[in-house]
C-alpha cells in the first residue's frame, strides 16, 4: 500500500499477479488485447478494494485547462447531435474546448471515460448519466470538479442539471390529439424503466389516457431488434372500426422503423390511424406521409447545460441550478 494506507496500482497488479502496465491499461480503457480472464481478475480486485484511481494527484497542480468533458448515452442520434452542437458552440464563446465520450448507457464506459477526461484535466463535466453513475460522481464531486446532468432525472439534491418537459409535453399532446378525435391509443417504445426521459414520456401518455376514461395497449420493442411483421401485427389487431386509433412512438431511434412496419396502413392516415412520434425531425418533415413529432429544443438544452457548468467553473453562480425547457409539437399530415 502507499504511504497514506490507500491501495496502489502495484497493489491491484501483485494481487492479480500482472504487470503494473497491464492494469494501467485496464484503467485506461485499452483492454483490447487483453484475456477475458485477465479483464475479469482486474476488474473483481478494484471492485473488492474499492480502488479509485488517484487522478487527483495527477491534476491538483494543474492550472485551469479550459477542457470540459461530455458524455453522451447515444451520440448516434441527431438529438444527441444537436446537444453536443449547442454545447459546443457555447463552450468555444467561452475559450473552452470539449472532449466528448459515448457511454452506450454503459456504467463501465462512463466511468472509464470519466477517469480518463479527469487524467487529462477537465475542468467539468457535463453527462447524460447511466443508472450507475452515482458512484462515479463521487470522484468527480470528491475532486472538486462541477458537473451538470442533462436529459435525465438527478441522483443528488444539490446536483446542477437541464431537461425538457418530456412529461407535460407528451400529456399536452394527448389531450389535443383526444380532442382532435382519437379514442384508441397504442404505445410502441423500448422499456420504460431504463431510463428517466422513457418513464416521463410512458407516464405523460398513460396519465392523459387514463384520466380522459380511455383505453391503450402497448408494444415493447428493443433498438437492433425491432421486428416489423410484428409491429404491423399488433396494431391491427388493435384496430377499431368505430374509432380512430393514435399509434405513439416515444423513442426517436424507433420512429422510421415503426412508420415503415406501418407503411400497408397508410391509407387509413390520419382518419382511422394517426402517428406521432419525438424528435427526428429531419427524418419526420421527408417522410411520406410527414410525421407529427413532439420536439425537444435539443440545440438549446446543450447550451444552457454549457451555460450552467461554465458558470459553476467560474464561480460567478449567477444560473439557476435546475432549469426545464419546454417541448413543442410539430403538426403533420400523420394525425388530423
Amino acid at each position: 500500500m502507499g504511504r497514506d494506507g490507500k491501495i496502489t496500482i502495484k497493489d491491484i497488479a501483485e494481487m492479480a499477479g500482472v504487470s503494473k502496465t497491464t492494469v494501467s491499461f485496464y484503467l485506461n480503457g485499452k483492454t483490447e488485447k487483453m484475456s477475458e480472464e485477465t479483464r475479469m481478475k482486474i476488474q473483481e480486485i478494484i471492485l473488492r478494494t474499492n480502488y479509485r484511481p488517484n487522478v487527483a494527484a495527477r491534476t491538483l497542480n494543474q492550472k485551469k485547462t479550459n477542457l470540459i468533458g461530455v458524455i453522451i448515452g447515444d451520440i448516434t442520434n441527431t438529438f444527441s447531435n444537436k446537444i453536443v452542437k449547442g454545447i459546443e458552440d457555447t463552450a468555444r464563446k467561452h475559450g473552452y474546448q470539449t472532449l466528448i465520450g459515448n457511454s452506450g448507457y454503459d456504467p463501465r464506459r462512463e466511468s472509464s471515460y470519466v477517469n480518463r477526461m479527469l487524467t487529462l484535466g477537465a475542468d467539468g463535466f457535463i453527462i447524460q448519466p447511466t443508472p450507475g453513475f452515482h458512484e462515479t460522481s463521487k470522484l468527480i464531486t470528491d475532486l472538486k470538479k462541477p458537473f451538470v446532468y442533462f436529459d435525465s432525472k438527478v441522483y443528488e439534491d444539490d446536483s446542477f442539471w437541464v431537461k425538457t418537459d418530456n412529461y407535460t409535453a407528451t400529456h399536452k399532446a394527448m389531450q389535443e390529439l383526444i380532442a382532435r378525435g382519437y379514442r384508441n391509443f397504442l404505445m410502441i417504445g423500448a422499456d420504460p424503466s431504463k431510463l428517466s426521459t422513457r418513464i416521463e414520456r410512458s407516464s405523460g401518455f398513460i396519465d392523459c389516457i387514463t384520466e380522459s376514461g380511455l383505453s391503450f395497449q402497448s408494444l415493447e420493442i428493443r433498438d437492433g431488434a425491432i421486428n416489423h411483421a410484428d409491429i404491423l401485427s399488433f396494431v391491427q389487431r388493435n384496430l377499431k372500426d368505430t374509432d380512430a386509433t393514435l399509434v405513439y412512438v416515444p423513442n426517436c431511434w424507433a420512429l422510421p422503423e415503426v412508420c415503415d412496419a406501418l407503411q400497408p396502413l397508410r391509407d387509413r392516415i390520419p382518419q382511422k390511424l394517426g402517428i406521432i412520434g419525438f424528435d427526428n425531425t429531419e427524418w419526420a418533415s421527408f417522410s411520406s406521409p410527414r410525421i407529427t413529432t413532439i420536439v425537444q429544443p435539443a440545440y438549446e438544452e446543450g447550451q444552457k447545460a454549457a451555460e450552467i457548468l461554465i458558470d459553476q467553473i467560474e464561480e460567478k453562480y449567477e444560473e439557476k441550478s435546475h432549469q426545464t425547457l419546454k417541448c413543442s409539437v410539430h403538426w403533420s399530415e400523420s394525425t388530423l
